[in-house]
């Protein structure tokens, strides 16, 4: 009896001391959680250049179509940053009035912003414009420079211009002509020779995209697991060597607080979301756009990067170096099997004219399947951002 009452202290003392271990494991974990909490949402040169921002920051793209002022304004008042999409034509006397929309629109942000009397205050929002319409050389340093100054959103990102104009200078004297107004430039690029470029015509933020993206891109490029991570080395080297400090956010595939972990360990600064954002209250994307991108799954299968997507639905201004991802509808199915483009250019006419959609051209990435409910733009950036600060806590118990 003596024994086991001996032996019983023994294993109750035992299970003290583990107890005890366990409880100051825990403390230690949840000190070093929080600390390292505090590490990565201390401000940086991002915040400082855009001080409402909340890490990780999640900006949204300046999809034409989809991302509006009301949009942009909602993401920024979350703590994110939102882009306005502006088009690419910049000659008011022809064609789409992209640049009277974009007046609108930053209208828009700033009274929803609370800015509308601060007229001197500049609007916490970027304006994104493609550059591969050919009023880019001849219109835009006097067509979209007056606009912008009129409005004074942040940033301005470009995308997409003519391999021609960037030999020409025309892409760096836009730059240039940014900075004097004192925008900040974002440049999106999908090759490490692009990257090189826009570092060399004067980006201050290089946008690495992916081509799990949707939408347009680069025809070749890499997936964003090892793009980014180059572009992140690139970069690097670029700013040691000439005492920069360009940025370099992450973009392609990213949806979730997950996609923003894993970009932040490759490198980036920041990430940027399209396919989430198409999901938003507040996008302009038709209803029925909306609800396929929700019941879309398996991305890998349900999506399809190729040029073929403009040749359906007769948008020329692409030039060869840039196609797009979207999910497979009819027409892709079809192309995919073999029916000729004149013909398939004829269906996808005749489907519009009758309002059928099951032809139309829906642009999404290929995490497609992890985007599923639509919400305010604003809840999806606090959500992601959760997200990613909870998961970054729940990898720190692993080491």
């Amino acid at each position: 009896m003596d024994e086991d009452h001996e032996h019983l202290g023994k294993r109750d003392k035992l299970l003290k001391i583990k107890s005890k271990v366990k409880e100051v494991k825990m403390v230690v974990l949840s000190s070093q959680s929080s600390h390292y909490k505090k590490e990565i949402t201390r401000p940086t040169r991002l915040n400082g250049l855009f001080p409402h921002t909340q890490n990780p920051v999640i900006f949204s793209a300046p999809m034409l179509g989809t991302a509006n002022g009301t949009l942009a304004a909602e993401v920024s008042k979350a703590g994110g940053f939102g882009f306005i999409p502006a088009g690419f034509n910049f000659n008011p006397s022809s064609g789409p009035d992209h640049l009277g929309q974009l007046s609108k629109e930053l209208t828009i942000a700033r009274k929803l912003l609370g800015l509308e009397e601060a007229t001197l205050t500049a609007v916490p929002v970027g304006v994104g414009f493609i550059l591969c319409h050919e009023s880019t050389a001849t219109h835009f340093v006097e067509g979209a420079i007056p606009v912008l100054q009129e409005h004074s959103p942040q940033a301005v990102w470009l995308f997409a211009p003519r391999p021609e104009d960037v030999e020409a200078g025309v892409v760096k004297e836009i730059i240039e002509r940014l900075h004097d107004n004192g925008f900040v430039v974002f440049y999106q690029v999908g090759t490490v020779k692009a990257v090189k470029e826009a570092i060399g015509d004067g980006a201050d933020v290089i946008v690495a995209q992916g081509t799990d993206a949707g939408g347009h891109q680069f025809v070749r490029g890499a997936g964003t697991m090892s793009f980014l991570r180059e572009v992140v080395e690139v970069v690097k080297r670029e700013n040691e060597r000439v005492g920069g400090e360009v940025l370099v956010l992450g973009a392609g595939g990213i949806v979730d607080g997950r996609g923003v972990t894993a970009a932040l360990a490759l490198g980036a600064d920041a990430v940027i979301m399209g396919t989430r954002f198409i999901l938003a209250q507040e996008a302009t994307t038709p209803a029925f756009k909306q609800e396929l991108i929700a019941k879309t799954t398996d991305g890998a299968l349900s999506t399809f990067k190729h040029t073929v997507m403009d040749d359906i639905q007769g948008t020329t201004i692409w030039p060869k170096v840039y196609d797009g991802r979207a999910i497979v509808g009819n027409s892709v199915e079809d192309h995919l099997n073999g029916v000729p483009s004149e013909e398939n250019i004829r269906l996808f006419k005749e489907a519009a004219e009758k309002g059928e959609t099951n032809r139309m051209i829906t642009w999404a990435g290929s995490a497609v399947g992890l985007v599923n409910k639509i919400q305010p733009a604003g809840e999806i950036v606090k959500e992601v951002r959760e997200e990613a600060l909870q998961r970054i806590k729940e990898l720190q118990t692993l080491f």
